[in-house]
């Protein structure tokens, strides 16, 4: 037997898919609807989680913290995508040096977040594209660490959904 709990939210972030054999290599935006389902095998039995996997509002703070805060209104990208980043580059700092710097930053920890671009926008690079099923298994593997820590060692992170649009959506749950 165990319980599950499911917390959404929704951020609007643009990307490009850049092999893309289509209108996706573009650059374009969604408005990804974000889904994380936590599970326990029971209840917390004391404290301000009584009867419960995780607070929704926990869970909430963690997606805010983890994908809302660095990847809404913002682009995310492939740090392989050197041609948009040499677009987004700083008009006062190498180029070439601003790019290492930053994907050296996603070789090390898995992402990068940054403002110090053209135009001051919101960058958020990950190691492979920014396709909803990488986003899905991307974001799963910085918030389940959050979700288990949140819930005082209760609750894993089961899975998370990302919905690309209405229509189309993408799912990681890790085997095991």
């Amino acid at each position: 037997m165990t319980f599950s709990v499911t917390r959404q939210i929704a951020i609007d972030a643009g990307h490009r898919i850049m092999t893309h054999g289509s209108k996706c290599r573009y650059l374009h935006g969604h408005r990804y609807t974000i889904e994380a389902s936590s599970e326990a095998r029971h209840l917390h039995t004391s404290g301000e989680q009584t009867d419960m996997v995780i607070d929704f509002s926990f869970l909430k703070e963690e997606m805010l913290a983890g994908i809302d805060q660095p990847c809404d209104h913002g682009f995310i990208a492939c740090c392989d995508d050197l041609e948009l980043l040499n677009l987004l580059a700083p008009a006062d700092t190498a180029a070439e040096t601003w790019i290492s710097d930053l994907r050296e930053t996603v070789r090390t920890t898995g992402h990068a977040a940054t403002t110090d671009c053209r135009l001051g926008t919101k960058l958020y690079l990950i190691p492979g594209q920014p396709t909803a099923e990488c986003l899905a298994r991307h974001w799963f593997e910085r918030l389940a660490p959050r979700v288990l820590a949140r819930s005082r060692g209760l609750a894993v992170l089961k899975a998370l959904v990302v919905w690309e649009t209405p229509n189309c959506r993408a799912e990681y749950r890790p085997v095991g």
